[in-house]
């Protein structure tokens, strides 16, 4: 016995498709109802949020109102009171009526409500000009009544004051009772601009975007803000709590009633993602799948990517037609070209255009090639950059061959040889140069440097002779100098042949210098240095009535340096300020010879003038060797000093210095040498100091 499968009719068929079509027509008519239903809250209960802000802001402003009624109260209250003469009650109602223009008119009535003095703001037409007061007064007595019963501030019913201009405006009086003792003795009146109050409201309010009004109990309106924005659609309105005034405040937001629209739109996207919440579900699988292999494939490419761009050697892919294809941040960075600016541009824009057609022929061989995949090909060649500089690159290319084993292209490692080939050049310029100088190194530095540095010894050896001589001839021939005359000629003498000594050793280090051999260092103190060059720089300053000071710690210092050239760095640099301040004419100039210990294994000594300073010109080049700023100078001074305290250890700088007020007074040189080991106890005695730890002079 067989089972057969029932057999399937077109009537079966139509019945299951009208199933099919009922429950689908059921399912979007739920969907509609649901988001119509969705809709219409949605709108609901935007519209109420929106009243609820208007009500919201309509009782600030009302509190803000009364705060506005309470502020200018104490501010009328504080006027001057009833003893004050009329002009200065008047001066301060004025000062008053300036910082709050709400209020439009201040008077000071007596006890039978007579005007005494009345004072109308300066920035509107008087109040009263179309209307004598005595015509509008009625709600003012009323109001001042009330308040000389209730004994505090009363405002009256607001009330029309006609223009000139054929309008007028709706205002408000506030009635406050005048005391002498404990007797009334009069009434201050101020009349309010209702108008002006929401002007006000409207500028120091919380509630911008609404129009406000101020309502009456009988519906009308009094006045209205200067904005008219309102749309009539969210209004709300409160009771102004002030005494017998009777009014509203009205708030008309500019807000319409919500567009159909966003609600729609939220309802439908709502509506949608709940549909495709079905869809998403079912392409879960999917797309765990499909993360995992991305992910795996992003990896390999980021990995790709950051060694590409972290090589400093460009690389360039091009097609089988010799478009380039892909190009790295170091290629672009190479030729100065974007990568969008270099992908499919022929001919290339780093070709330099006296080159194109070379170019163009040889990659029309390249390319008609048919190399093996494992061929490595380099050659050297020239590219232009976006400046249009050429640059010497180092090609390297080997087929682009994809996963199929088909050659797809070409691939080119570049390699900028700019920096190998500026560096051989300035070898081969530097040999060159040492090879001319090295004829005329010995000869020519020994003669500058010895012609510049024995000119001060030399110049002390013929001024200690003169002065010898002439002190001789002041005696007979024949005659012994006498005891006074004696003392003098010896040391004149002595200085001769301690300068002639010092030029000896001057030569010695000069040529020690010029061959860059180590010179003899020995451990001196900073006070024999000084007391080395004092005399000399004496020679100087008293030319020009130079006044010399030396400031030196107790004990003094002490250094390890060859002394004769350190001594000839002082010079220079004494030399030099005071002849500083001869060009400058300085009144009862100063030079100033100062010492510290900066750190314990450096030692800085400054020299100090009162000159004009360094000129920014002449500091970038003054350490230059033979630029001078005199015409009978030789340039070498500075330029051997700096030498001279770099071979040292040291380092030599100068600064301008200034004033309180920031102007150039002077001009500091310093410069360091190695400190020496401390010295005992016993060795400070030799020291010459005053109480202060500062040798002196003059």
């Amino acid at each position: 016995m067989s089972a057969h499968p029932p057999a399937v009719t077109a009537g079966t068929v139509t019945r299951w498709l009208r199933a099919r079509a009922l429950l689908w027509t059921a399912l979007v008519v739920l969907l509609l109802a649901a988001l119509s239903l969705l809709v219409a809250l949605t709108f609901h209960y935007r519209s109420s949020r929106m009243q609820a802000a208007v009500e919201a802001n309509a009782a600030t402003a009302a509190d803000q109102l009364v705060q506005l009624l309470e502020r200018n109260l104490q501010a009328i209250l504080a006027l001057p009171g009833r003893a004050t003469p009329s002009e200065t009650w008047q001066h301060h109602a004025q000062e008053l009526l300036l910082a709050h223009p709400e209020v439009l008119r201040l008077e000071r009535r007596s006890a039978d409500h007579r005007v005494l003095d009345a004072v109308d703001t300066r920035s509107r037409p008087p109040l009263f000009s179309e209307l004598n007061r005595s015509e509008a007064q009625l709600d003012t007595e009323l109001a001042c009544s009330t308040a000389h019963r209730r004994h505090g501030p009363t405002y009256s019913r607001s009330y029309f004051v006609p223009h000139s201009d054929g309008l007028g405006q709706e205002v408000m009086d506030v009635c406050i009772e005048e005391l002498l003792g404990d007797q009334p003795a009069g009434f201050v009146t101020a009349t309010y601009s209702l108008a002006g109050l929401l002007d006000r409201l409207s500028v120091e309010g919380t509630a911008p975007g609404h129009e406000l009004s101020l309502i009456e109990g009988d519906g009308s309106r009094l006045a209205h803000g200067r904005m008219h924005v309102g749309a009539g659609v969210y209004r709300a309105g409160r009771i102004v709590d002030v005494p017998d005034a009777g009014m509203q405040l009205w708030l008309d937001s500019a807000s319409t009633r919500p567009s159909l629209v966003p609600d729609l739109v939220t309802a439908l996207v709502v509506g949608l993602s709940l549909t495709l919440l079905g869809v998403v579900t079912l392409l879960a699988r999917d797309v765990r799948k499909r993360t995992r292999v991305e992910g795996a494939l992003a990896e390999a490419l980021a990995f790709r990517k950051a060694m590409e761009d972290s090589v400093v050697t460009g690389l360039r892919a091009r097609d089988l037609n010799g478009h380039i294809t892909y190009v790295n941040p170091a290629f672009c960075e190479m030729v100065g070209f974007s990568a969008a600016e270099l992908i499919d541009r022929v001919p290339p824009p780093y070709w330099p255009p006296e080159h194109l057609e070379a170019y163009e022929r040889r990659q029309q061989i390249r390319l008609a090639s048919t190399p093996s995949p494992q061929s490595r090909e380099g050659f050297e060649t020239v590219f232009m950059r976006r400046n249009g500089e050429r640059f010497p690159v180092m090609i390297l290319e080997s087929p682009l061959v994809d996963g199929a084993g088909t050659q797809t292209g070409w691939m080119s490692a570049v390699l900028d040889l700019s920096a190998q080939r500026r560096a051989e050049e300035l070898s081969r310029q530097q040999q060159e140069r040492m090879q001319a100088t090295a004829r005329l190194a010995t000869v020519g530095e020994m003669a500058s440097l010895l012609s510049h540095e024995l000119n001060q010894p030399l110049a002390a050896i013929a001024a200690y002779a003169t002065g010898s001589l002439n002190m001789m001839d002041r005696h007979a021939p024949g005659a012994a100098p006498d005891a006074e005359v004696w003392p003098e000629l010896q040391t004149a003498t002595q200085r001769i042949a301690d300068q002639a000594d010092r030029a000896g050793r001057v030569i010695k280090s000069v040529h020690d210098f010029v061959r860059r051999r180590e010179h003899a260092r020995e451990v001196v103190g900073v006070d024999a240095l000084f007391e080395s060059v004092l005399p000399l720089i004496r020679l100087q300053a008293r030319k020009s009535g130079t006044r010399i000071e030396v400031d030196v710690e107790t004990p003094a210092p002490r250094v390890l340096c060859d002394r004769a050239m350190v001594e000839q760095v002082l010079l220079n640099l004494t030399r030099n300020g005071i002849q500083a301040m001869q060009l400058e004419t300085t009144v009862d100039p100063l030079l100033t010879l100062r010492v510290r210990e900066i750190q314990p294994q450096w030692i800085v000594l400054s020299v100090i003038d009162q000159g004009p300073g360094i000129a920014d010109d002449i500091a970038r080049q003054m350490f230059n060797p033979f630029f001078t700023t005199r015409s009978d100078g030789m340039g070498l001074g500075l330029s051997v000093c700096r030498t001279i305290v770099e071979q040292h250890g040291g380092a030599l700088d100068f600064e301008n210095r200034r004033d309180e007020r920031g102007q150039v007074v002077g001009a500091e040189f310093r410069f360091t040498l190695p400190a020496a080991a401390p010295r005992r106890a016993h060795d400070t005695g030799a020291d010459r100091a005053d109480s202060t730890g500062r040798l002196i002079s003059v």
